[in-house]
């Protein structure tokens, strides 16, 4: 099943008279109604993003009729099959979407960054192709920065703004007492992607880590890195807290967030091209 997720797509579908919805907040009810009887039917049940562009550009290739409920299941399916998904679980309708929604964000910024690493040519250091090299890096780059961490839960966002459209990957981390670190790996490979692109485009962006150390429950600690021409550089204590407590529209402070402290980064340099990449096949 695929679900518009948002007011602007509602309102551009509802010029298909086939669709009968009227209001977004009746559509969502509907939607999970829907959903629960999916699930009580047919058990494994999954969701989709219903984008009305898309949806568009689909039936003008296809040379399908866009106000057609059969256009918009042979769309579902397409979507379904190549784009990413949520599995529903009854979960409420209010903690799907936004879950759809970063899902949906995940896929992009994999497949952009993805591209972008195919057309990066090869490593001016080893000769491989850059794409490799790259990636390699940043998954040393990400280890090390998840690894000097402290035991406790870490929440990363990666974001790099390229000519293609922004990209952005979210890690969330647990380091034990042991030092062993538990992460998804699907997030890791979206991360570790998103920053191999910024490595190899060159292209500005950062890395926040947010984290909640287990000696200090409750509270968040906030360090960050910018990441420009392939370097990773540390953001310092005064620079963290002017980027979280500066309104980005007006420019003027506001209050730091409430058990929130803000820190100077440890130095992580950009690791070298890993040995014996030139030769691999």
């Amino acid at each position: 099943m695929a679900i518009v997720a948002d007011e602007a797509g509602f309102a551009r579908m509802r010029r298909y008279p086939t669709f009968t919805h009227t209001d977004h907040a009746g559509y969502l009810r509907w939607a999970e109604d829907l959903l629960r009887s999916l699930a009580g039917s047919h058990g494994h049940t999954s969701v989709a993003l219903f984008d009305p562009s898309g949806f568009a550009d689909y039936c003008a290739r296809a040379g399908l009729d866009q106000d057609s409920p059969a256009s918009r299941a042979r769309y579902t399916a397409e979507v379904a099959a190549r784009g990413a998904t949520v599995p529903y679980e009854g979960q409420p309708i209010e903690r799907l979407v936004p879950d759809l929604l970063a899902a949906h964000l995940r896929q992009e910024s994999w497949e952009l960054g993805t591209d972008l690493l195919a057309a990066a040519g090869d490593c001016a250091g080893c000769a491989a192709p850059l794409a490799r090299c790259a990636f390699e890096r940043a998954a040393s780059l990400l280890t090390t920065a998840v690894g000097r961490a402290a035991p406790g839960t870490h929440h990363l966002v990666a974001s790099l703004m390229t000519g293609p459209g922004p990209l952005t990957a979210v890690l969330d981390a647990l380091v034990a007492a042991d030092g062993a670190v538990r992460v998804p790996e699907h997030d890791a490979l979206v991360m570790c992607t998103v920053l191999a692109a910024g490595l190899a485009t060159g292209d500005p962006g950062g890395l926040v880590l947010r984290s909640v150390p287990s000696a200090t429950p409750g509270r968040e600690h906030v360090r960050g890195w910018s990441l420009r021409d392939g370097r990773l550089r540390a953001l310092t204590e005064a620079e963290v807290f002017a980027a979280y407590c500066t309104d980005a529209r007006t420019g003027e402070p506001v209050p730091p967030e409430p058990g929130v402290t803000y820190g100077t980064a440890p130095t992580i340099p950009v690791p070298p091209c890993p040995p014996g990449t030139r030769d691999r096949p």
